[in-house]
């Protein structure tokens, strides 16, 4: 009895003594990440760059007054500024729809070839201006259709479409002296090794040695597989580029020993979701991938929004009419990586996955920097795809981070640091910390979820910034162009944004009243195209919010008998899908006939007769669509009326040709209610 009663008195201290305990922090336990390159170095990085291209996704930049044209630059190319890409990956311009409009090609016909259309050797010159070593890399993703003697198909000829391509890189080096570092195959389509292999041997015949090849922007197979049986295509291709790997690569692939780029990769919205995919990408696609490279689709949302993929640059550009542009997360997301490395840095070895997600990475310059990288990403971003993909299971967490080799010695790396807004916290993007303190070799960090650190030995890293940009405005309601002043860099009128053909300005030497200085449609074959072209060529402006509108051009059609023009409103399909537009679409045909259609394929007929309109003479269109009626004037004169709409209650106005033919256009004004 007398021991029970010892043991019920010690109860009552017993319970205070877990009571206390239980009130003692208990310590976090850190995991330990070694960084040391004793054991070797890894891959050899090559860049992170974007793509301008698939097409004219940059195509309202160009129109941008100065100085925010300029501002824009800098955020994309200037070094130690905003996102200071390594690479710029452009379209060699086909004629051809490829994503959200046409790009023209340097040679719409085999006996003519122009180095000054279109926007991306202005591109290219702008950003080695701010960056002289930028690297350049030129893809086609559509050809004009003489290539193909006809056919849809670009190898049938192969000493042709060599012929085509190299003359783009010369005369990139002849007329704007900008040197061509990588050149692809054929975006996201079948290759030949025929013609790889004689392209290799052109380049190397025509000194241009250095120019590296890029195969097959697609996926890593079944290039990777040819070219581990074809010992000479391995010895010309120079770089594995994959699109959308999704972290990673094949086996095949790493076989080759050759550079692996994800050349395509993040295409999704540039907001902070956007930006956390493209956090992580950036990471993994070298812990996971042995990737070297990684490239974004694309550069800049420098297009209409309400094309496809709107708003899916690293930062968004698309109202040059107000001046007003938006710096988006992914900007500060790749300078966490970009202004703290080069090409020709080299990975670790010692790269990996954190223990309660996320990951790391770190590169050296050989020469004692040291530059680490930091993701700790929730969402499951492995192919940057919309809607987002369930979230990882990513917490906050200790990490502590051993330096051994030769960074032992390092006492201090500078801090930057990024919090996104993915779980309603403050974001913070790009901000400069205190450095942290290297005691023993080691530091500790404190991660929370959805951050991006950068710890680097380089200090010359900063936050460019400039005044706000203008407010956001709406596209002019009254808007016209006269075609006589024109920017002699570009062959394009500001604003209009072609989906399908090629419409330029244009000089006339014959003796065509106040029509010197136009706007002509210049494609007369289908071009060997990237995605089902419409077999009309079109080219939209304004805003897709419009419904009641007049339209206003003068027209000239240059085809004899068969050639045909025509303006439209409420025009509610671009990009690859143009060929299913719906609208109110007004034609003239040279033979005196009109129509007005529902749709850009001409089926939904919903009115016709006479017009008077001829070929090879000046007339002028009117079109006026006010609520559910729509009606039509020809050199003032009523044609037709009150005929009843169907389809879209609002979209762009347009212009063009109801075949692939030479027409002109002038005098072009838009009034909307």
């Amino acid at each position: 009895m007398a021991v029970l009663g010892a043991l019920r008195g010690l109860v009552p201290a017993l319970a205070t003594l877990i009571i206390l305990l239980a009130l003692v922090p208990v310590p976090v336990t850190c995991a330990q990440y070694v960084l040391d390159d004793r054991g070797g170095l890894g891959r050899m990085f090559d860049g992170i760059g974007a793509v301008s291209g698939g097409g004219a996704t940059s195509r309202l930049l160009v129109n941008y007054p100065e100085p925010y044209r300029s501002q824009i630059l800098d955020y994309l190319f200037k070094p130690n500024f905003g996102a200071s890409l390594h690479i710029l990956k452009v379209e060699i311009g086909g004629d051809a729809q490829t994503t959200d409009g046409t790009e023209p090609s340097h040679m719409h016909y085999e006996d003519d070839q122009n180095f000054f259309r279109g926007y991306e050797w202005w591109l290219m010159k702008e950003a080695k201006k701010r960056n002289p070593n930028i690297k350049l890399i030129g893809l086609p993703w559509s050809f004009p259709g003489w290539i193909g003697r006809g056919k849809s198909w670009p190898y049938d000829f192969p000493d042709v479409t060599v012929h085509y391509v190299v003359s783009w890189i010369i005369g990139a080096k002849q007329y704007h002296d900008l040197d061509i570092d990588y050149v692809g195959i054929w975006n996201e389509r079948s290759f030949d090794v025929t013609y790889i292999k004689l392209l290799r041997y052109t380049l190397d015949k025509r000194g241009l040695g250095r120019v590296g090849i890029i195969a097959s922007d697609n996926l890593w197979e079944p290039i990777s597989f040819h070219m581990l049986h074809d010992p000479e295509l391995l010895r010309v291709v120079d770089a594995i580029g994959a699109h959308y790997p999704g972290t990673y690569t094949v086996q095949d692939a790493l076989k080759t020993g050759k550079k692996l780029w994800a050349s395509e990769d993040y295409s999704t919205y540039n907001n902070e979701v956007g930006g956390g995919c493209w956090a992580r990408l950036l990471n993994q696609n070298y812990v996971n991938g042995n990737m070297t490279s990684t490239i974004s689709w694309n550069l800049v949302a420098s297009y209409y929004e309400q094309l496809p993929f709107g708003l899916e640059g690293l930062m968004t550009a698309k109202e040059p009419w107000s001046g007003n542009y938006v710096v988006s997360p992914p900007i500060w997301i790749t300078a966490h990586t970009t202004q703290f490395t080069q090409p020709g840095w080299v990975y670790l070895r010692t790269v990996g996955h954190l223990e309660k997600g996320g990951s790391y990475v770190a590169l050296t310059d050989r020469q004692g920097n040291l530059t680490i990288i930091i993701e700790t990403m929730s969402h499951n971003h492995s192919i940057c795809i919309r809607p987002p993909l369930p979230a990882f299971n990513v917490s906050a967490q200790n990490a502590t981070f051993y330096l051994g080799g030769s960074f032992d010695k390092l006492k201090t790396l500078q801090v930057w640091h990024s919090k996104l807004n993915i779980n309603s916290s403050k974001p913070v993007f790009f901000g400069k910390l205190s450095p942290v303190t290297v005691q023993n070799g080691s530091f500790t960090l404190e991660l929370g979820v959805d951050e991006v650190y950068t710890l680097t030995t380089i200090t010359t890293g900063q936050k460019g910034s400039y005044p706000d940009p203008p407010q956001s405005q709406p596209f002019p309601r009254k808007y016209k162009d006269d075609f006589n002043v024109r920017n002699p860099p570009f062959t394009e009128a500001p604003y209009f944004a072609d989906q399908s053909g090629v419409f330029e300005y244009f000089i006339n030497t014959a003796d065509l009243g106040n029509h010197t200085f136009t706007f002509r449609q210049v494609v007369n074959q289908r071009p060997i195209t990237w995605v089902n072209d419409p077999d009309q060529a079109i080219s939209f402006i304004g805003d897709f919010t419009w419904s009641n509108v007049t339209v206003t051009c003068d027209i000239y059609i240059e085809t004899p008998e068969t050639g045909g023009v025509f303006i439209a409103a409420r025009v509610d399909q671009g990009g690859s899908p143009s060929r299913l537009a719906k609208g109110i679409f007004f034609w003239v045909f040279a033979d005196g006939t009109y129509k007005v259609t529902g749709d850009l394929c001409g089926k939904i007929v919903l009115s016709k007769g006479q017009s008077g309109v001829r070929a090879e003479r000046w007339h002028t269109l009117t079109l006026i669509v006010d609520g559910i009626y729509a009606s039509g004037l020809v050199n003032g004169q009523q044609l037709w009326k009150d005929v009843i709409t169907i389809g879209p209650l609002h979209g762009w106005t347009a212009i063009g040709t109801s075949s692939f033919e030479f027409a002109q256009f002038d005098n072009f004004m838009i009034e909307a209610k």
